[in-house]
């Protein structure tokens, strides 16, 4: 069975176009089938300051309200998926830009039982790996956005990590996906102080201590949460290092 590249970049990237244009040299130079998914980083949060809608995040997750949402559509799916797309269409990488919205690819339903309300905010309950597999076999690059939508027809907001997550596991009927994570981190570090202290590989074991020693915090929370629900689905491999060090995977770290 082929491989699979599921990658996720965060505003530590799109937010900076140096980097994003750095990154996508080398996304683009990868052979094998490959999905691309970005977050939407402090744009929506940069717009709803300058249209004062305040900005609230619990745990490295956005808060999203009626008007939080309208952002979030406009900036997500259009500018920064549509800027990425054209990027890659300018390196010879023909892709297509897509939110969950699009051809039924991702149904979510809005968050319930939580004791934070998140607003309009996505669970994942499904996604359309036939869809992604039919575009990938027309020589086609996915490049999804963090905007999902419900069976009635409401989007809603949801987590790149997740969406990365559950793609790669959903992609394991039709390749063997490897997921990686790109930020401006090395990888995972004991002492976020000290970038000599990447942890290499590390267990669930290992990350439930370090989370509970505090050594994990923000945005860091959902992607290792995320990274390691992969690991359990059986995704193949795992990693989560800098953006200026892929696709040399062994430089960050492993989840085993």
């Amino acid at each position: 069975m082929q491989k699979i590249y599921v990658v996720k970049i965060g505003g530590e990237i799109v937010d900076l176009p140096d980097r994003l244009d750095e990154f996508l040299v080398k996304f683009a130079r990868i052979t094998e089938p490959k999905i691309l998914v970005h977050g939407g980083g402090r744009q929506v949060s940069d717009l709803a300051k300058r249209l004062d809608i305040p900005v609230k995040i619990s745990d490295g997750r956005r808060i999203t309200d009626k008007e939080t949402l309208r952002l979030v559509a406009m900036i997500y799916a259009g500018l920064i998926n549509k800027t990425v797309v054209a990027k890659l269409q300018g390196l010879n990488c023909s892709a297509v830009g897509l939110s969950g919205a699009d051809g039924q690819l991702i149904i979510a339903e809005k968050r319930s039982g939580s004791e934070i309300d998140y607003g309009y905010a996505g669970d994942i309950r499904s996604i359309n790996a036939k869809f992604l597999k039919l575009l990938i076999e027309n020589d086609q690059v996915p490049v999804l956005c963090s905007l999902t939508a419900d069976t009635a027809g409401q989007l809603l907001n949801t987590n790149a990590d997740t969406i990365a997550t559950e793609t790669a596991i959903a992609m394991k009927e039709h390749f063997k996906p490897v997921l990686h994570f790109l930020t401006d981190q090395p990888g995972f570090m004991e002492n976020i102080e000290d970038e000599t202290s990447v942890i290499h590989t590390i267990d669930r074991l290992t990350y439930e201590r370090e989370k509970a020693e505090g050594s994990v915090a923000g945005g860091m929370l959902p992607k290792m949460d995320n990274a390691f629900r992969a690991v359990e689905k059986g995704v193949e491999a795992v990693y989560i290092s800098d953006f200026s060090k892929f696709p040399d995977f062994a430089s960050g770290t492993r989840l085993v």
